[in-house]
């Protein structure tokens, strides 16, 4: 892609649309931006679901919210937004995770140049990068950095992903906390048995299991996490167990989700958003991941961070016309135990 010049005080649109761990591993790109570009003002454009990403974010000026399922849902609303962005003069958008509406909408919006990827409507963009995403050689925060080469920003070294917790989340959290006696003086243990996707999601019975086994480790406090749409399987986890597990599943906004991890010794997760949520505000994380296909498994949607732990099949003796979609259920309670326990005896 060929190099971009802009103004000494550009006006700069970052959006990304799609899931909350995907927004969570945007994050770099704002830091990036900011450090090249100090007088800029940066914007983020996300789902009205997700502002809690975002906001409080210390190196964006603006949040944008789109209601793809309200008020942006037709033609027209399609349309009103694409005027409002116009009005705001960018002289740069940043398409982080490419969608025929928003390409449609910064190039409604008449935004001079607009960087994004060869995938729907690529028509629309005036910078457009190989989707390169689906071979799964980098990790998700990596390969945005590829973007941003017109702009002479580089990668870091380090990338770190950041999720604002803020005074009104921690203030929710604590007065759930006192509602359900959550004990403050024993280390958290919090469990994510759920994901967008059957075919990433450990069965209940092996979570059970584990909290099982830590249990008796440790005197702690197991908490299970989820979506409202969750609690089925959350309350499965909890059937399944000789031991006490606090069902917070439907509880949570994402702001009190970040506010509890922030305070917990460790998340066990399926490849889901509250893995990046956690790492983002530095609690140790084991990644439980049964998919290989390329663009789908942990070599791209790895968690960020020192203190992670990825556990997943060996399978690079399996030929790969034999390989399958998912070895989920293959995963053992001895290795998921094994990273937890690493994680939680490691020194501080």
């Amino acid at each position: 892609m060929k190099n971009i010049t802009l103004p000494d005080s550009p006006r700069i649109l970052v959006t990304r649309t799609d899931r909350i761990g995907d927004l969570v591993l945007t994050t770099p790109v704002f830091k990036a931006l900011r450090d090249q570009f100090p007088k800029a003002w940066i914007a983020a454009l996300v789902f009205i679901e997700h502002r809690e990403v975002v906001e409080g974010n210390p190196f964006l000026d603006e949040v944008i919210l789109y209601d793809k399922q309200g008020l942006e849902k037709s033609i027209w609303g399609q349309l009103g937004f694409a005027r409002r962005i116009r009005k705001k003069k960018f002289d740069l958008v940043i398409h982080c995770h490419g969608t025929n509406r928003m390409h449609l909408v910064a190039w409604l919006a008449g935004i001079p140049a607009r960087i994004g990827y060869d995938r729907r409507a690529p028509w629309a963009l005036t910078h457009v990068k190989e989707y390169d995403k689906k071979f799964g050689e980098k990790q998700e925060a990596e390969y945005l950095f590829d973007l941003l080469a017109p702009l002479g920003i580089t990668r870091p070294e380090v990338l770190a992903s950041f999720f604002p917790v803020t005074d009104r989340a921690k203030r929710s959290f604590d007065h759930l906390m006192f509602h359900l006696k959550i004990p403050q003086g024993k280390p958290w243990v919090i469990l994510s048995p759920s994901a967008s996707d059957v075919t990433k999601m450990w069965p209940a019975g092996k979570f059970s299991e584990l909290a099982t086994r830590i249990h008796h480790d440790m005197d702690g406090v197991i908490m299970a996490i989820g979506s409202a749409k969750d609690r089925a399987v959350v309350e499965s986890v909890r059937e399944k167990s000789n031991v006490p597990i606090m069902d917070l599943g439907g509880r949570l906004t994402l702001g009190m989700l970040a506010a509890l991890l922030e305070k917990s010794a460790i998340l066990v997760s399926n490849d889901s958003g509250p893995v990046h949520i956690a790492s983002a505000v530095g609690c140790p994380v084991v990644s439980i991941f049964g998919r290989y296909e390329p663009g789908l498994g942990p070599n791209r949607w790895r968690p960020l961070g020192r203190n992670c732990r990825v556990v997943a099949r060996d399978i690079s003796e399996v030929p790969c016309s034999e390989r399958k979609f998912t070895y989920i259920d293959e995963i053992t309670v001895d290795a998921v135990y094994a990273a937890a326990r690493d994680l939680l005896t490691r020194p501080v």
